[in-house]
């Protein structure tokens, strides 16, 4: 038995399938771990969900930016954008199986000795007080006000945690930091505008994953959606977004011993174009 972390595919279903014949992966025993945007900007989005939701117990997906904004757009929040490949499933006849399983989907996962979220963590917070956000984001999805919570997800104020953040504001917050984040301060006000490569912070800003005294630091992070950050691995981070939808590659990690596989993509989102 093995299991695998896969970076974000984002609809390249046919890279997907390459890659778990790479690593002859076996559903009967295997498990695969997906740290997010299995949707958009690739061709093959609905393909992917439909496949990753037949995977049932074997499979185990977090939510990402882009499968949020799915989501949002399923139930009539937020707009097409020029450069979305959402079409296919929002005019499936499982669309509504299919949303209503992603509503499912966890924010963060932790097992194994590994702790599992899309974009990251803020300095302020240690993995069990992340645990406890993401349940809080989780039961709003998952509960009779997911529309009101849909509605009201999109925003980038406020840009910091505070303890003492209420409602909309604190889980807008949490969702920013496990599905967008990639550059924030020591004191963990984020930065949304910079998505290129780690050295191109703005002053006083870092890498989230840098910041000094980040209380998650003694943690295993896998994560995804920085596709200029490409794959990274450190002592505790396995960064697995390598841009396969941008003609990168489709990663997957054993994370029993850190075996890379990797196989090459077309371009999903300039084949969508």
């Amino acid at each position: 038995m093995a299991t695998y972390a896969i970076g974000d595919v984002q609809g390249c279903y046919s890279e997907l399938r390459a890659l778990l014949e790479k690593i002859r992966f076996d559903e009967r025993r295997d498990r695969l771990w997906f740290v997010g945007d299995l949707v958009n900007r690739g061709p093959g989005s609905l393909e992917t969900l439909r496949f990753v939701k037949r995977l049932g117990g074997h499979a185990v997906t977090v939510l990402g930016n882009h499968d949020l904004h799915l989501i949002a757009l399923a139930y009539g929040y937020g707009r097409l954008r020029g450069d979305d490949t959402l079409d296919a499933v929002l005019q499936a006849p499982d669309r509504d199986d299919l949303i209503d399983w992603m509503r499912t989907l966890p924010l963060l996962h932790v097992a194994e000795g590994h702790v599992m979220v899309h974009a990251g963590l803020l300095p302020q917070w240690s993995v069990e007080k992340a645990q406890r956000l993401a349940r809080e984001v989780e039961d709003e999805l998952r509960g009779p006000r997911h529309r009101e919570f849909l509605e009201r997800m999109y925003g980038s104020k406020p840009d910091q945690w505070r303890d003492d953040l209420r409602g909309i504001g604190r889980l807008r917050v949490i969702v920013n930091a496990m599905t967008r984040m990639r550059f924030c301060t020591q004191e963990g006000r984020m930065d949304f505008k910079a998505k290129g490569e780690s050295t191109q912070a703005l002053p006083g800003y870092l890498p989230w994953f840098d910041v000094p005294a980040r209380r998650s630091t003694d943690a295993m992070i896998v994560c995804g959606h920085w596709s200029a950050l490409g794959l990274k691995l450190l002592s505790n981070l396995i960064a697995l977004d390598a841009g396969c939808v941008w003609g990168g590659q489709l990663t997957a990690i054993r994370l029993e011993d850190r075996t890379i596989v990797q196989v090459p993509c077309a371009g999903g989102a300039s084949r969508a174009r």
